[in-house]
């Protein structure tokens, strides 16, 4: 057999450990498992549980490459969350 066919079949192979390795990675998507919890904690008024989960889900998100842009939702959240929560905790000592 000829050196190209060897070639050949190890690219393929390649692409397929590639896409199967994407393909499995994005089946654990914990990050996003975290940002929906942490949407329901929002949600639900309880913003110091929602900051958790969603610097939970920051730190898991140096693990994988996908979803930037849900990235860049979280870290706009966050801000917005730390000073919700600076600003409660702010009335109460007034109070």
């Amino acid at each position: 057999m000829p050196l190209y066919y060897f070639i050949l079949i190890f690219m393929l192979l390649l692409i397929i450990i590639r896409f199967g390795r994407s393909y499995f990675s994005r089946e654990k998507d914990f990050p996003v498992e975290l940002f929906a919890e942490g949407l329901k904690n929002e949600n639900d008024g309880d913003f110091e549980a929602a900051v958790l989960n969603y610097e939970t889900a920051l730190d898991n998100f140096k693990t994988s490459r996908f979803h930037c842009g849900l990235r860049n939702k979280i870290e706009e959240k966050l801000k917005v969350l730390h000073t919700i929560v600076e600003y409660k905790n702010n009335l109460r000592f007034t109070r």
